[in-house]
């Protein structure tokens, strides 16, 4: 039976003993020079807006019990209105801390070019927000939260490890030497408290 005569070479980087008879094994080789690359997800963040209280101005002295009860039901709006904005910067943390995947993990270090560990990690992710946490234990200038959100803090086997919360279970953080910053489970590397900067 013939090939077509466009058929590729299918032994190209196999090798294979005809000395062994009907078991044998395959082996496939690739250059000494071939690379693997991994892409990373374009991520943009947007910095959540700043808002300002709204207060209400009398213009008829009248109206001046009713204008304090506008006023408090307006300020309770703009303090709804500031938690939407916070929340909204905590999930663009998130996405600045999908950039950090494939970082090298170092010990003592805080940066995604030349490695960092965990603490490093999360204070790079925040710093890119323009918000500034400590080093370690950072979550003790945060609120404890049962209700994690994207971009909150994971604080694991009582301050061992620490990670950014992505959502559905999941969290990215400078693991170990061996296998850097990835995307994981937050189940699989211990017992988790969560902490929010907003509240």
């Amino acid at each position: 039976m013939g090939l077509p005569a466009n058929a590729a070479d299918t032994t190209a980087g196999v090798s294979a003993s005809t000395e062994s008879g009907p078991a044998t094994a395959l082996a496939v080789t690739a250059a000494p020079t071939a690379t693997v690359s991994f892409e990373r997800p374009v991520v943009t963040t947007v910095a959540a807006p700043v808002v300002a209280p709204v207060t209400v101005q009398s213009t008829n002295d009248e109206d001046e019990d009713e204008d304090t009860d506008t006023a408090s039901s307006t300020s309770a709006a703009a303090e709804k209105v500031v938690a939407t904005a916070a929340s909204a910067a905590t999930s663009g943390l998130a996405a600045i801390a999908y950039t950090g995947i494939g970082s090298p993990y170092v010990w003592g270090g805080t940066s995604p070019t030349t490695g960092w560990d965990c603490s490093g990690f999360t204070q790079w992710v925040y710093a890119q927000a323009g918000i500034s946490i400590p080093r370690v234990n950072a979550w003790t200038a945060m609120t404890p939260t049962s209700t994690p959100q994207p971009g909150d803090l994971v604080m694991q086997n009582g301050g061992a490890h620490v990670g950014i919360y992505v959502g559905n279970g999941m969290m990215i953080s400078a693991l170990n030497p061996s296998q850097g910053t990835l995307l994981h489970s937050v189940a699989a590397t211990g017992t988790s408290s969560f902490y929010t900067l907003a509240g």
